[in-house]
């Protein structure tokens, strides 16, 4: 939908990079600041940006959410993500708190980095959440009933877009003070549904990680398990270039993961599952512009529900618990069209292939009720120092955007597969947190540099740190 290039308006300044969409975009975007009038009605944003407030930059990021989020509510396909249903109430707190709108500036600029591969978008990206954070750290300060919606809106943004182990605990656990401060008022907020799902869900599941070593032989069997659920619908997208190659991405991945030995620590943990956690954040937005995407989909989110064991350290909350809800929106989409016989298989077929994403939600779903009632959540205040680690370096596992913009019918067969190959501490992935020495393709060493070193100023200087920091390191993610 929206492709960067030249803009035809201005000259960008040095500290503007240029953020130019499609004409028709551009065209929406002009007609926003002449009316005052917000271009998507239907996602019932209130209040609505001020226009005058925010450079054409900040419109065009603003924009991109917004177009992407209205295309998905007029296809019915909102709930099938992990974000896109929760983004008008996250503009509608952005118009009031100013370091919720620099959060979601981020958020979009990072996915216009990782689809077109953009260092001077990536820059505003670093930029926009390097102020988000100084204004979330600053809001904990004074948190209370009125502003709770925004510090959690913006804690969550951030959290979505952490790039290393120590900043993602950080503002897990940030957030999860958040949602327990917020439990006397929590039927008052804008997040209400998410707040009940993630107390079922990440909350119950969370409590009760299993700190044992993984058992080799049940690790052995779901990757195996999930490897045959992936051949099985290789069946149902002859024909679907573009869904076919998210699932062979999908096909590499598991078995890199079988040629690894376990990860032991948190760290190397995060970095093995890193890959498809990004994957569910950006992905859906290309896979759901047609019906067949759905079932490729289903098998992402299966498979994040399926690996949950193998990250003990991690917990629910770092990728399965996000796939449950959005899962379970496209079982229930598909069996409505399978029962109207709207599709391009046989029913019979369709049932089939969908066995493995509906077995992993019915068995997800139902130990997330099972060990709700042994639930006890401890009294948290919100504090400063729950964000001390929080940075928005570079400090993460590599990966390649695909060469697929959003809205792309068509899609070239012969594109590279998104991985980078570059060295790691981590033997076999060739990816960790830490120890990077090797930048993306076009991205020269130096260019987040100042923002890097600027953000270690910034996050020495936060105060009530508990014990520093880890120094971003230039990565492409």
């Amino acid at each position: 939908m929206e492709n960067i290039g030249s803009d035809s308006d201005s000259q960008p300044s040095p500290d503007q990079p240029p953020v130019a969409l499609t004409p028709g975009s551009e065209t929406r975007i002009d007609i926003w600041q002449q009316t005052g009038s917000f271009p998507y009605p239907d996602l019932q944003v209130f209040p609505t940006p001020e226009t005058h407030e925010y450079s054409k930059n900040e419109l065009r990021l603003i924009h991109h959410l917004s177009s992407i989020s209205n295309d998905l509510l007029l296809k019915g396909s909102t709930n099938m993500t992990i974000w896109a249903q929760m983004m008008p109430k996250f503009l509608s707190i952005a118009s009031s708190y100013p370091y919720v709108m620099h959060a979601l500036l981020s958020f979009s600029a990072n996915h216009l980095a990782w689809v077109h591969r953009s260092s001077e978008t990536r820059t505003l990206h670093i930029q926009h959440g390097s102020t988000a954070l100084r204004g979330l750290h600053e809001a904990i300060g004074s948190f209370s009933r009125t502003n709770a919606d925004a510090v959690l809106a913006a804690s969550l943004l951030m959290l979505w877009q952490a790039t290393d182990w120590r900043s993602w605990s950080s503002l897990r656990a940030g957030t999860q003070s958040v949602l327990t401060a917020m439990q006397s008022w929590k039927h008052e907020s804008l997040f209400a549904d998410y707040i009940a799902e993630e107390e079922l869900v990440a909350g119950s599941l969370l409590s009760n990680i299993s700190k044992l070593p993984i058992n080799l032989s049940d690790r052995v069997s779901t990757l195996q398990n999930i490897m045959q659920a992936l051949r099985r619908i290789q069946l149902a997208l002859v024909g679907h270039e573009q869904e076919l190659h998210w699932l062979n991405q999908l096909f590499i991945y598991i078995q890199r993961l079988q040629s690894l030995n376990p990860a032991q620590t948190a760290e190397e943990q995060f970095s093995q599952l890193y890959y498809l956690r990004k994957w569910l954040f950006w992905v859906p937005i290309s896979l759901l512009q047609r019906n067949v995407g759905m079932l490729t989909l289903a098998h992402f989110y299966a498979t994040a529900l399926a690996l949950e064991p193998l990250f003990p350290e991690l917990g629910s909350s770092f990728c399965s618990a996000m796939a449950l809800t959005p899962l379970e929106a496209i079982l229930s989409v598909m069996d409505t069209m399978q029962s109207e016989h709207t599709t391009q298989t046989r029913p019979t077929d369709t049932a089939a292939f969908l066995q493995f994403p509906r077995q992993m939600a019915l068995s997800y779903r139902s130990r997330a009720l099972q060990t709700q009632q042994g639930v006890s959540q401890e009294p948290s205040l919100v504090g400063q120092e729950t964000w001390g680690y929080a940075t928005m370096g570079d400090i993460s596992p590599a990966f390649t955007p695909p060469s697929l913009h959003y809205g792309t019918s068509h899609y070239s067969s012969s594109a590279q597969p998104p991985f980078l190959e570059v060295p790691s501490i981590y033997q076999g992935f060739n990816y960790g947190t830490q120890g990077w020495g090797v930048p993306s393709p076009g991205l020269p060493a130096q260019t987040y540099g100042n923002q890097d070193e600027h953000m270690c100023e910034y996050m020495s200087s936060m105060g009530n740190s508990r014990s520093g920091f880890v120094a971003p390191v230039p990565i492409w993610t």
